[in-house]
């Protein structure tokens, strides 16, 4: 998904209005341009946009900040879509619901879901979040997918429905003390739980705030005017307590969380069942479920379901030091025989000192503590099958 060798960022969650489009070809600036240069940031082409990799600090240090203190990333390259239907927010929810496979009519007012948009085949066309607020749902897309999420859900709700680009920036705020940074501005926030959302004010500006993120840490997505996002932003990082900390650190953490990245660890060749996203599906949707089926690919996810995925996604654990990359077969012993998988992201997990990875096995030989090759520079590496996630989330749950 990267324009040059980058670390891909997570689930990467509308780009701000803009005075005037941006030069042909040149990326998009996001509402913190000014001040990411303020900050010293190494800019990157990512994504349409120019996005931090990281900051003075580096990679590493911002890594481990996020995961002891707190990390403010820039996520307004995100498209932020909002649906709305002409009767209400059920309308709204009930057609949503023939494009991804989750319980979107039983979603309360302030709560949100992760949920996947699903191809005819099973395929996983985006991940996603769906909040629902009191009169619409607001949905958090990958940037590299929000043109083409905006246009199949423009075709496929009916004309009911209305869908809308929303332009805003988005702040992630992660971390075990992003609580009590943000709380400083917005004492509300306190009280929420992990996948609460709510409209609040920060320092006068109105907000949408998410108890979520993807780094596997507690924290904030926060969706803000386009002209109040820097002043925000430096009073968030006014607490000694925040870093600014960019995509680099965002890939890490997310990749130790063992979360997904579209268009690495799925996409329309993986189905979700497969890829370890069989709780996306709830219950509702599935076989004998109250709303049973109706989204794209119901036929081979919902058998896939009662079968079992004939290949799994893994965690890796590289023997040594080397990382393996993506795209790197996998094979079943040290020597000889075809590729029986492959990496789908690789790295350095700071929080583990060592080399972590994922990919796609076969059903059986993906149970941890099994061993598979990795074939580096002509050389065949053993990696263990370890379970996922290699860090333990630290969700703010009750």
């Amino acid at each position: 998904m990267s324009p040059e060798p980058v670390p891909p960022a997570a689930v990467e969650r509308d780009a701000p209005a803009r005075a005037a489009p941006p030069l042909p070809g040149a990326p998009r600036e996001t509402p913190l341009h000014a001040l990411h240069l303020r900050l010293g940031a190494r800019m990157v082409p990512f994504a349409g946009y120019a996005m931090p990799l990281h900051y003075a600090a580096g990679v590493l240090k911002e890594h481990l900040h996020a995961r002891a203190a707190a990390g403010l990333f820039d996520v307004s390259h995100m498209g932020q879509i909002a649906v709305t239907g002409e009767s209400g927010v059920a309308e709204a929810a009930s057609a949503l619901e023939r494009l991804i496979p989750a319980d979107i009519l039983g979603l309360q007012p302030g709560r949100q879901r992760y949920g996947l948009l699903t191809d005819e085949a099973g395929g996983i066309r985006d991940d996603l979040m769906v909040a629902r607020l009191e009169d619409r749902l607001i949905l958090v897309v990958n940037a590299a997918n929000k043109a083409a999420d905006l246009a199949h859900l423009r075709a496929s709700l009916p004309g009911s429905i209305r869908v809308t680009e929303q332009p805003a920036a988005l702040l992630a705020l992660q971390g075990p003390r992003a609580e009590a940074a943000l709380a400083r501005l917005a004492p509300d926030v306190a009280a929420m739980r992990f996948m609460d959302v709510r409209e609040t004010a920060i320092l006068g500006a109105p907000a949408i705030v998410a108890r979520s993120g993807y780094t596997g840490e507690d924290g904030f997505e926060i969706s803000l005017p386009a002209d109040a996002a820097e002043r925000i932003a430096e009073a968030l990082l006014d607490d000694p307590e925040v870093l600014p900390v960019g995509l680099g650190a965002r890939d890490s953490l997310r990749l130790e969380a063992g979360l997904c990245l579209h268009g690495s660890d799925i996409g329309p060749e993986t189905d979700p069942v497969e890829a370890g996203l069989a709780w996306a599906i709830s219950p509702a949707r599935r076989r004998g479920g109250a709303r049973e089926g109706g989204f794209p690919g119901a036929e081979r996810i919902l058998g896939a379901l009662e079968r079992g995925p004939e290949r799994r996604r893994v965690g890796l654990l590289p023997q040594g030091r080397a990382p393996v990359r993506a795209g790197i077969p996998l094979y079943a012993g040290e020597t000889g025989g075809e590729p029986v998988g492959h990496v789908t992201s690789g790295g350095f997990g700071p929080s583990l000192q060592a080399p972590i990875a994922m990919g796609y096995l076969p059903a059986s030989l993906a149970e941890p503590g099994w061993t598979v090759f990795a074939e580096l520079r002509g050389q065949r590496l053993p990696l263990a099958v370890a379970r996922l996630p290699f860090v333990p989330a630290g969700f703010k749950r009750g």
